[in-house]
């Protein structure tokens, strides 16, 4: 008779089971890819760029409607932290703070979406393991802030050519006589932005989705192996208690997140502009 997959058997297993990416079978350190942060990561930038769009091509010039309001306070925002920040002139860097502010808060906004919900239903079509949050995954978080760190480099090239860009890593800012030193310098600070700038936005949802994940733990249904066990359980006095306990420390840190969740959107928007404004600028 063949074996029924019944899901994680103690509070360890489940843990892991939730932190545990959806994968490429037989893959190589480089060649194996996270399907399920992929997946959310394509399906949220679409569901990004089709709501502007859809909202763009209602917009009217007299009275708007809620979206549009919701949408054009969104831009005013950004074209204001924008315009303090960033100190040269181009057309991509309006945008692109936009986006990574909108983008990496839906992805962030995963997060508030109960743990068990969206694992649960791709259990129930044969799909074991499922990460729904995005920026919980290095590779995400690091992939857009490598990105971030490309464009520094572009803008730098770009703006003061090969021969500027080469005199500010080996001479700067102790001169000619100090040239190894100052490279050093240079590299470890470059080094350390996209670093710091993935790294940041990792750490805080990790630590998020797992703190959902112990609160979760509070009811009997993390261990509980049917939907008829759970409902039994949950009779219970003891595990009554323990659900109510769960319902309100989960709605405690749901509301206390969302703060977080837009907190490090912004961040990582205001040190992409702020570094992308250090290009511009000649020491």
């Amino acid at each position: 008779m063949e074996e029924v997959h019944k899901g994680p058997e103690s509070s360890t297993d489940y843990i892991i089971h939730h932190l545990t990416n959806l994968h490429t079978s037989g893959g190589t350190f480089w060649t194996e890819l996270h399907i399920d942060s992929i997946f959310y990561s394509v399906f949220l930038g679409i569901l990004f760029a089709g709501g502007f769009y859809l909202v763009a091509r209602k917009a009217t010039s007299g009275i708007p409607g809620k979206m549009q309001s919701f949408i054009e306070l969104i831009v005013e925002f950004v074209d204001t932290q924008v315009k303090d920040s960033y100190h040269g002139s181009s057309k991509l860097i309006a945008p692109l703070a936009l986006t990574i502010f909108c983008w990496v808060f839906l992805m962030n906004f995963m997060d508030l979406i109960p743990v068990d919900l969206l694992p649960a239903i791709g259990a129930s079509v044969g799909i074991e393991y499922m990460k729904v949050v995005p920026t919980t995954d290095l590779n995400i978080t690091f992939g857009m802030s490598l990105t971030v760190f490309l464009l520094m480099i572009f803008y730098s090239i770009k703006i003061k050519g090969v021969g500027g860009f080469a005199r500010e890593i080996f001479f700067q800012p102790f001169g000619k006589w100090l040239l190894p030193f100052n490279f050093l310098l240079k590299v470890i600070e470059e080094i350390a932005k996209p670093v710091s700038l993935g790294l940041r936005l990792f750490g805080n949802l990790y630590a998020g989705e797992l703190i959902f994940i112990l609160i979760a733990l509070f009811t009997l249904s993390a261990g509980a192996h049917t939907l008829s066990e759970s409902l039994v359980n949950l009779i219970q006095p003891q595990t009554l208690v323990f659900f109510i306990i769960q319902l309100v420390l989960g709605l405690v840190w749901a509301l206390f997140h969302i703060i977080i969740i837009t907190l490090q959107a912004f961040i990582f928007m205001m040190l992409t502009i702020v570094y992308l404004s250090m290009a511009h600028e000649s020491h």
